[in-house]
């Protein structure tokens, strides 16, 4: 495919597209530049990490404070989870909002550019987590997922929120530490 700028006439950018229209009706479909050069986003991308990121610290270090002792990242398990209680049969996963799509928070805003990839990589992450979290509950682990908001706005709420589920008798299997709305706060 040759470059727009090596062809004749006017161009017209469709923002909605990323086609460029020449005078002629000619639609070319463009391919939407990176800011960066590969290199650098590579260099980016590599530092996203998948354990001990800073929410997942936060939560470790409230539980460990009020005396809790865990295992991380038992891989034996299904899905992985960030943090597991044996003592409690529980596993605890700490969701970033953005990879893991929390529902109405504004973490997971979805990338402008390729949207129909981000949603399919979204969408797998979603159908990936649902999938771990009932092997788990299948086998009897009782399953809780923290999400990286409710940790950013007050990680010691969060935590001691987790804490009462841990300790409650009857146990619940399942438990979702969000963040409160400003009206609840």
């Amino acid at each position: 495919m040759s470059s727009p700028r090596s062809l004749k006439g006017e161009y017209r950018m469709s923002p909605a597209f990323h086609q460029v229209q020449t005078a002629a009706s000619c639609t070319i479909c463009l391919r939407m530049m990176d800011i960066m050069d590969s290199q650098t986003r590579s260099k980016v991308m590599s530092r996203i990490r998948g354990r001990d990121t800073k929410p997942e610290l936060l939560l470790r270090r409230s539980l460990h404070a009020c005396g809790f002792r865990f295992r991380l990242c038992q891989s034996g398990l299904p899905g992985s989870p960030d943090i597991v209680l044996r003592k409690w049969n529980a596993v605890i996963f700490v969701h970033g909002c953005f990879w893991h799509r929390h529902s109405d928070c504004r973490y997971a805003a979805t990338p402008k550019s390729r949207p129909e990839f981000w949603l399919s990589k979204f969408e797998t992450n979603v159908a990936r987590d649902r999938a771990a979290q009932l092997a788990l509950r299948r086998e009897g682990w009782r399953v809780a997922v923290v999400w990286e908001c409710a940790l950013k706005v007050d990680a010691e709420r969060a935590a001691t929120e987790l804490i009462g589920w841990l300790t409650t008798e009857p146990a619940k299997d399942f438990v979702e530490v969000e963040r409160l709305e400003d009206s609840q706060l």
